[in-house]
C-alpha cells in the first residue's frame, strides 16, 4: 500500500511530466502563432519530444493507476 507521503511525491512527479508536455506544446503554439515562416523547421523535433514526453506520462500513469 502506498502511503500518503508517497502519493504526494508520485503526484509531484506526474505533475512534472505533465508540465514538460505542456511546455513543449506551448513552444509549438508559439511557433504556429508567431514564427511559423522562420521556425517551422523546429516542429518535427518538438513533435518527437512531445511524443517521448507523453509516453513517459502514460507509462507513469500505467505504473501508478491510482493517480489518474
Amino acid at each position: 500500500m502506498v502511503t500518503t507521503d508517497e502519493q504526494k511525491e508520485l503526484k509531484k512527479q506526474l505533475a512534472k511530466f505533465k508540465r514538460i508536455v505542456s511546455e513543449l506544446a506551448g513552444e509549438v503554439h508559439d511557433i504556429v502563432e508567431d514564427t511559423i515562416w522562420t521556425d517551422y523547421v523546429k516542429l518535427p523535433k518538438l513533435s518527437e519530444d512531445i511524443n517521448i514526453a507523453m509516453k513517459e506520462v502514460i507509462d507513469f500513469q500505467e505504473k501508478h493507476p491510482f493517480l489518474k
